[in-house]
């Protein structure tokens, strides 16, 4: 019991802390290499650093094919999609105003669970909506960000990411994907690094030497691979399985506030007092979302999954 506490402490410390980085490292990756073959290498890379890790421990790479499709849908939603074109989205938006926006994932996911799943809502999920909406209003009602050139279109495709991305946890915390989540998470990594690769062919991506990366990408790449990849994303699969959807998701209150002070220190990018205000309304909201009391079922794994 105490080893499973301190298995899931450090799990919530990744998603929290290193997700949180990742918008970052994204950031400054993005400004020098194609988003699309970024994405594709840093999960190639980190797909494959897990197998080989996860066979050093023993794990069998045996799946079966209603695993491995399954695996492939859920690395496209959330890597190929909801986190390739969200490094793309990187380009025209701030960090900090991109994690703002990631904020909301909880409640993409209460209103997921709300049109397919049938749950109803109750007052409190009803108010944390209504707030995830006006903040998100005064978040991108500010003159100076809506101006900006291929920002609106960056929010647009930042919202489609967290709409897959939510897609993708309410689906995995119930699919038939393999049972050692480490291996899960390499089988979902590779297929979006494949997935992303053809992506970014198809779209007439420069592919720039590695000889020509300055230190800033290659530390860049690096932090994403082994933190924001192999320690977050394995524990998020994790957590997935022990813990409820919804409080998985509650690292939307910590990432953003990681990212803007990595943002504004590293990169100098201006937090606003309307962004301020945005981003208490907001995380009001998610807070509303995930205090309420349980009227809608919490999402489990099926024991043949656990």
């Amino acid at each position: 019991m105490k080893r499973s506490t301190l298995l899931i402490g450090l799990a919530f410390f990744s998603i929290y802390v290193f997700w949180g980085s990742t918008y970052l490292w994204n950031k400054m990756a993005v400004s020098e290499l194609a988003p699309f073959m970024l994405a594709s290498i840093r999960f190639t890379t980190a797909g494959t650093i897990i197998f080989i890790m996860a066979r050093s421990f023993g794990y069998s790479l045996r799946i079966t094919k209603k695993q491995l499709a399954n695996s492939i849908l859920a690395g496209f939603l959330f890597l190929a999609y909801g986190n390739g074109v969200f490094v793309w989205a990187l380009k025209y938006v701030d960090t900090s105003f991109a994690a703002l926006i990631a904020s909301l994932q909880p409640l993409f996911i209460l209103l997921l669970m709300r049109t397919i799943q049938r749950k109803s809502l109750q007052l409190k999920s009803i108010i944390g909506v209504l707030l995830g909406l006006i903040g998100m209003y005064i978040l991108v009602s500010q003159n100076d960000i809506t101006t900006k050139e291929g920002t609106v279109t960056g929010i647009v495709m930042i919202l489609t990411c967290i709409l897959s991305w939510s897609a993708g946890s309410l689906f995995v915390a119930k699919a038939d994907v393999p049972e050692n989540f480490f291996v899960s998470t390499g089988y979902q990594m590779i297929a979006a690094g494949v997935v992303l690769a053809v992506g970014s062919f198809a779209f007439n991506e420069d592919w720039k030497s590695p000889l020509e990366w300055s230190s800033n990408a290659y530390v860049s790449l690096t932090c994403l691979i082994l933190f924001g990849s192999i320690a977050a994303f394995t524990s998020f699969n994790f957590l997935l399985k022990k813990i409820s959807t919804e409080k998985v998701a509650t690292s939307s209150y910590v990432n953003p506030v990681i990212a803007m002070l990595l943002g504004w220190y590293f990169l100098e990018e201006e937090i606003t007092s309307q962004s301020l205000v945005a981003a208490a309304v907001m995380l009001t909201g998610v807070y509303f979302i995930n205090s309420r009391k349980r009227g809608i079922k919490e999402i489990k794994p099926s024991p043949k999954n656990r």
